[in-house]
């Protein structure tokens, strides 16, 4: 069972209200939803063994939140006089972290509960702490077990996590202490299995154009009427950077850090993305001098989950870093790869960028299916992204790669951490470039495939897509308000409340007519580089954020947090481009086995922009593209 957090029980972002600890046994404070609804006695399966070591995270709650609120407004508003008037990471700590009185509380607490204090950041997000099973029972009243939750068995406390009370108001929430977060997954969509590093290869089958329309199926028999152009065989970075208009500029992204988050480090990952610059932009190369990696050790979890396959997130964060080199091959890169794909070390890796603000750009390329997440996630992942605002630092995420959710979950959803308010979601669109490098059009990723067999094609049917729609965890923020339509605002919430509505704004992402990129795989005849298409939001965001890269170096600051911007500006002058429906398809070859022709070819349409679905590609703002998309020099000289 899935749960949805309503917004009084996590936060608003108006005014970024936190549910207190509640009271519980004499001297002691509840944590409000820090115990996940599937962890039943139905569904658990054994008991924890008290021996096994963890980790954990208290986070620690931030001394004046609502000054907080109002400051990290303040930077990122144009109506504002303290507009982009950013703080250093002393000033965030000095004004709004907590104390060193709080910081001595908890890590006394600790210590005295029999932990080994750990890891205590600049900012004092969080006070880091190791121990057994059993430690971590009599620590927070509560009893450890395994339970089975979609397919997976993870451990979670049997009920509410609880506090000494004199820490109630101190402890923002616990991480690391249940696993309900494994869910997480890159939102990346290729179509190739990845069970052990390196992953299995995957090949695009012939026929497929060097761009859009350059190649018709004349040989299988038309679809509803019509002969359809083969899929491109991937868009290079040059294609990418004439279809939205970086090819007019001389800027390069020179002089801004992009970082981008993920689980693990492939050990061939600038190797690969040297190469794939080499063979398919070599006017840019990658420079060892521009690339940069921290990668935090593996979790001392002596009882991990039944996921996280380390070779299933290479893919992705190769992706990321040729993304982001295509678009803007003068910045620098930093790869910063947690300790396992959870959020508890995603979490980790994103505030240590932000802590030292060692980038001004962050991508991320991953999510949870929808809005169930524990109350502490939510609580961290937005106090992280505030504190990235108030220093100027833009924080993007892909919006997801399942549409509305609704086939996955039941009910539409939208997907967090896209959904917080203080990160720029970024969605995903299917683009047609022609021979000339420009946009012949541009619509809404959503996918239905059509499968011939026997000469017919049969029915068609949903495949993947931009994710978007109506958060229930977050308000409608400020920057949304009389740009957002009031429908859309209304989706999903109780009475007349309004919510925030992902995407913010889109690129490319259908893989359908997605980026060519480069991997070491396993192939039948040996490991080795190669390519194939790609696509996903997890194409989109890096792509938006080597484009904001750009627009930094070309205007000579960074933008920060741009969605203010975004909806004040972007959306009543031409830096962004409306996207709107237009009914398309392509036809797709594969191979049946992803790497060769042996075992055969399955050819399929893939109609473009698909109607099944609650959310669509409209006139104007929509819950699959969002404003629309870049659009050129107008966008890059954004304000």
């Amino acid at each position: 069972m899935r749960r949805a957090l309503t917004v009084a029980a996590s936060l608003a972002l108006a005014g970024g209200v936190l549910a207190a600890p509640a009271a519980a046994a004499q001297g002691r404070a509840v944590i409000p939803l820090s115990h996940p609804l599937w962890a039943t006695p139905q569904t658990k399966v054994a008991d924890s063994t008290s021996s096994a070591e963890l980790s954990f995270r208290v986070y620690l709650t931030m001394r004046d939140q609502a000054a907080a609120d109002d400051a990290a407004r303040a930077v990122s508003d144009p109506s504002s006089s303290s507009f982009r008037q950013y703080l250093t990471p002393d000033q965030v700590r000095d004004s709004f972290a907590a104390s060193d009185q709080t910081v001595s509380a908890v890590r006394n607490w600790l210590s005295g509960s029999g932990f080994a204090v750990g890891d205590i950041p600049a900012n004092r997000a969080y006070v880091e702490a190791t121990g057994t099973t059993g430690q971590v029972e009599r620590a927070f009243g509560v009893d450890l077990a395994k339970y089975r939750v979609d397919g997976q068995v993870l451990r979670a406390a049997d009920k509410e996590l609880s506090v000494p009370s004199a820490l109630s108001g101190d402890v923002l929430g616990v991480i690391g202490v249940d696993q309900a977060t494994a869910l997480m997954k890159p939102d990346r969509t290729d179509g190739s299995p990845a069970d052990v590093p390196p992953s299995d290869g995957f090949r695009n089958a012939a026929p497929c154009g060097t761009y859009y329309g350059e190649k018709t199926d004349t040989t299988d028999p038309a679809y509803e009427g019509q002969q359809l152009p083969y899929a491109p065989c991937g868009y290079t970075p040059a294609q990418l950077r004439s279809a939205y208009g970086l090819d007019k500029v001389h800027s390069d992204g020179r002089g801004t850090t992009v970082a981008i988050v993920d689980a693990f480090a492939s050990p061939t990952l600038y190797a690969d993305a040297a190469e794939y610059a080499k063979r398919n932009d070599p006017a840019h190369p990658l420079r060892r001098s521009q690339f940069a990696e921290k990668v935090f050790p593996a979790n001392v979890d002596q009882e991990p989950p039944d996921q996280c396959d380390a070779a299933g997130w290479y893919g992705e964060q190769t992706l990321d870093v040729e993304a982001v080199h295509a678009m803007a091959p003068g910045a620098d890169i930093l790869y910063v790869g947690g300790s396992d794909c959870q959020d508890a070390s995603l979490d980790e890796a994103l505030n240590w960028i932000v802590a030292g603000h060692r980038a001004d750009i962050i991508s991320n390329s991953y999510g949870d299916a929808g809005e169930d997440i524990p109350a502490a996630e939510v609580r961290v992942w937005t106090q992280i992204a505030q504190q990235a605002a108030l220093e100027g630092i833009g924080v993007y995420f892909s919006s997801g790669d399942n549409g509305d959710e609704a086939a996955r979950l039941g009910s539409p959803s939208a997907d967090f951490p896209a959904s917080d308010s203080w990160v720029t979601a970024v969605g995903g669109t299917s683009l047609a470039i022609g021979a000339d490098g420009r946009t012949v059009f541009e619509t809404g990723w959503e996918t239905g495939k059509s499968t011939l067999t026997d000469g017919t094609y049969g029915p068609a049917a949903y495949t993947s897509g931009a994710g978007g729609g109506t958060s229930v965890l977050f308000d409608e923020p400020f920057y949304q308000r009389g740009v957002v339509p009031d429908a859309l605002a209304a989706k999903n919430q109780r009475g007349k409340a309004r919510g925030r509505v992902v995407p913010d704004i889109s690129a490319v992402g259908d893989p359908n007519t997605g980026f060519l990129m480069g991997q070491t795989q396993t192939f039948p005849d040996g490991v080795y580089y190669d390519q194939y298409r790609i696509g996903g939001t997890s194409l989109s965001s890096p792509l938006l954020a080597g484009i904001m890269a750009v627009s930094d170096s070309l205007s000579g600051f960074h933008h920060g947090f741009i969605n203010p911007v975004l909806y004040q500006v972007g959306s009543r002058t031409p830096a962004v481009r409306d996207v709107r429906h237009v009914d398309g398809a392509v036809t797709r070859v594969d191979y049946a086995n992803s790497v060769d022709a042996s075992e055969g070819l399955i050819t399929s349409v893939r109609e473009l922009d698909w109607q099944s679905l609650s959310i669509h590609t409209t006139r104007g703002y929509d819950d699959v593209t969002g404003l629309g998309v870049p659009n050129g020099l107008a966008f890059l000289l954004l304000p």
